[in-house]
């Protein structure tokens, strides 16, 4: 966009920006994004008349007939991922990015919980890391409200994190980890490494800080350009922490100066993201009181490593996403739980966006079902049928409807219950029945 300067003139007289007209405007900045179904222009003026200020659109004649509400820019997404980046420019304050291929939520509110101790800090709300969602919450950011920024980063194919980090220009990074997620995009794991790594190729580049998890093999070595460098949990590192036990419901951990944490997230996957909030805290320095108690009571509400109690089952509800290395992680974890292993259920979906490689997946999915202590195992979409190949003894469906109806029947009671698969499956219905 060739005046960027003067977008951002209008952009300081909004109280907001949006790209759904759908949704409440007034005093908006409205940018006219087009979908592959539709074209922005054509819902500009409902959002102008909804009570938005300023609106961008690709078509010059709309833009030509009142341009006190219009301005044009030939691409509308461009134009906002500029004025964010301007916007990005004028702060001072510093800027943690986080990507991985698991736990990037979940440690990102974490991370928010423990700052905002000390704080006044703005983040990346619900899921929104990738091209648009980035943009939004750089522009969310009041350099008068807020003091210190969190900006998440999903990523699924290569180049994505160095354009988002293009844009946030992050003083600090963290990558969370380096599994099999978005394989397809990626074109394998040694791609989703090269994809991440861009976060801390871009820190290395302009003088950034990396937090790196030293329990992921592979991430001292990615981050070994970067010059300022806060490791953790190990022994040895920056700031350590220690495991202390996955009990029947929450994670505990000593952190660096041996203060007791007692979460209540579960899942010993979630230690290391727990560390990365206390590294960060104690970069940052949030006393270590407050790093504790921040997350002790942090309670997840999303989906995501939720322990929720019906009255006649425990759920490990788990349900936001899948892939092959959080799948795994997930069971081991289960199985760690106190319990019989007759009374325990794994409800697993369809692993997404692994290309050429979801069948093999699948399969060695299966093959690691098939050899855990876990008396019932429930197989839901297209892509479960190859992890069925591994057990008679599995119940699988190919759909989600006609695990409903077979759970229906069940009745189970006094089980726990691990619900785990791709967002687009949607699992979290299933808690009704349980």
């Amino acid at each position: 966009m060739k005046d960027v300067a003067a977008l951002y003139a209008h952009y300081q007289q909004c109280t907001a920006v949006s790209t759904d007209s759908r949704q409440a405007q007034e005093g908006t900045l409205f940018f006219a994004l087009n979908g592959p179904s539709f074209r922005g222009r054509d819902f500009a003026p409902q959002a102008l008349a909804k009570g938005a200020r300023h609106a961008v659109v690709d078509d010059a004649d709309l833009a030509a007939t009142d341009p006190a509400r219009y301005t044009y820019a030939s691409d509308p997404l461009e134009a906002l991922q500029q004025l964010a980046q301007y916007h990005r420019r004028q702060l001072t304050i510093p800027v943690l990015a986080i990507t991985g291929s698991n736990g990037k939520t979940t440690t990102k509110e974490l991370v928010n919980a423990v700052l905002s101790r000390r704080y006044r800090v703005q983040y990346t709300r619900g899921n929104l890391n990738n091209h648009i969602g980035v943009p939004l919450t750089l522009l969310s950011i009041r350099p008068e409200e807020h003091e210190l920024a969190i900006v998440e980063m999903g990523a699924n194919h290569q180049g994505e994190i160095a354009l988002l980090s293009s844009i946030a220009e992050p003083t600090h990074g963290l990558i969370t980890n380096i599994g099999k997620a978005h394989l397809e995009g990626f074109g394998g794991e040694e791609g989703v490494a090269k994809g991440k790594s861009e976060l801390f190729q871009y820190l290395a580049a302009h003088d950034g800080t990396a937090f790196i998890n030293t329990t992921d093999p592979k991430l001292p070595g990615l981050g070994a350009p970067v010059a300022k460098r806060v490791t953790y949990p190990n022994q040895g590192d920056t700031y350590p922490a220690r495991l202390v036990t996955n009990n029947e419901a929450t994670v505990s951990l000593f952190l660096f100066d041996n203060t007791l944490v007692e979460a209540q997230i579960t899942g010993v996957y979630n230690f290391p993201n727990l560390a990365a909030a206390a590294a960060v805290g104690a970069h940052f320095e949030v006393p270590v009181a407050d790093i504790a108690e921040a997350l002790a009571s942090y309670a997840p509400t999303n989906n995501r490593s939720q322990l929720v109690q019906t009255g006649r089952n425990t759920l490990v509800l788990d349900a936001y996403n899948a892939n092959p290395s959080s799948m795994a992680a997930a069971l081991a974890s289960f199985v760690q739980r106190p319990g019989r292993a007759e009374d325990k259920v794994a409800i697993l979906g369809d692993m997404f966006e692994l290309g050429s490689e979801s069948a093999a997946e699948h399969q060695a999915l299966g093959v690691l079902l098939a050899g855990l202590p876990i008396n019932t195992v429930v197989l839901c979409g297209q892509e479960m049928r190859h992890a069925a190949e591994a057990s008679s003894a599995f119940h699988y469906f190919p759909t989600k409807g006609e695990a409903t109806a077979w759970l229906q029947q069940q009745q189970l009671q006094g089980r726990q219950v691990l619900i785990k698969g791709s967002r687009g499956m949607g699992l979290e219905t299933l808690t009704e029945l349980l």
